[in-house]
């Protein structure tokens, strides 16, 4: 299958894989950034922007399939992939598959949730996705305004007024447009589980990273990650939410970079980086509660100033 995608810069080539609801756009953030050292090959995935659905299932092992076919069609067998959230988790099978990409950095994959944060993922994202759709007609409005990216996106950013305001337009309008999304999200959430990589297995650099202030897909989901993906290190990005390229495009930028260098990371680079227990969010659960909430209400009172 071919998918859509956009190719920039030059050098060795480099694979970007977005998340659920996303597509290549969802990298703007830091794509400059790599494409002035790296080939920088940016895919939608089926379903997403502008590549049509799979004809079947849709799902992490159809998903990897179609990434394979992708970059077998295009002489990219080997290639090195960076991926985010569902992206993430793509990547990092392709990476157990093995021969299929080469050095991987998986920024806060899915997937490695268990008992109670199973459901807790699933109705969180399809309370937000739903919300989402429901204020496509002011999402401009709330978009581009720092109240209304302050309550929009506190579960995805661990600093939403920062978020620059086309990002956050971009990554709403696509949310409410992807036709796979409902399906996806039930399989990430209930389908298979994420099958492990044992340790010597995977001879290529591979960094897992993980906003410290997650609430999609928990820090503490980063031990089973691991356990599941020994060869791996992690890396904890400070002061960041779901999407590191959000918050902490430079430093995402820097770890991409290193880690997909070949020469591995820098001691200085991974200090500190061992621990497996994170820091505690800054802001608590109750307020993203009533982040959504507020925005919910704020959304109604919008529509219904539209209407008159």
């Amino acid at each position: 299958m071919d998918l859509n995608y956009i190719r920039r810069g030059a050098g060795r080539p480099l694979l970007l894989v977005h998340g659920i609801g996303g597509s290549w756009r969802s990298w703007n953030t830091v794509i400059d950034a790599l494409a002035a050292e790296r080939d920088v090959v940016a895919v939608d995935l089926p379903g997403h922007g502008e590549t049509p659905p799979l004809a079947g299932e849709n799902s992490i092992r159809t998903f990897a399939d179609a990434l394979t076919s992708f970059l077998t069609q295009h002489n990219l067998l080997g290639i090195d992939a960076v991926g985010s959230s569902m992206g993430a988790r793509l990547v990092l099978e392709l990476a157990r598959r093995g021969g299929v990409v080469g050095a991987v950095v998986s920024l806060d994959p899915g997937g490695f949730w268990q008992g109670w944060e199973i459901p807790f993922f699933y109705h969180s994202v399809s309370v937000s996705v739903k919300l989402v759709k429901a204020l496509q007609p002011v999402m401009p409005a709330l978009a581009g305004s720092v109240v209304g990216r302050t309550l929009l996106l506190p579960q995805f950013s661990a600093r939403p007024w920062a978020v620059d305001a086309r990002q956050a337009q971009e990554e709403m309008r696509t949310f409410a447009n992807t036709p796979v999304f409902d399906e996806l999200l039930d399989r990430l959430a209930h389908g298979e589980k994420q099958q492990a990589a044992p340790k010597g297995s995977i001879s290529e650099p591979l960094v897992i990273g993980w906003g410290r202030q997650d609430r999609v897909c928990l820090p503490s989901q980063a031990k089973l990650a691991l356990a599941k993906f020994p060869d791996a290190r992690l890396y904890w990005f400070d002061n960041c939410g779901h999407f590191p390229q959000w918050d902490q495009p430079e430093e995402a930028t820097r770890l991409i970079l290193a880690a997909t260098s070949g020469h591995g990371l820098p001691e200085a680079f991974a200090a500190d980086q061992r621990q497996l227990q994170p820091s505690q969010p800054k802001v608590p659960t109750a307020a993203v509660v009533g982040g959504i909430l507020a925005l919910l209400a704020g959304g109604v009172w919008l529509l219904a100033s539209r209407r008159r």
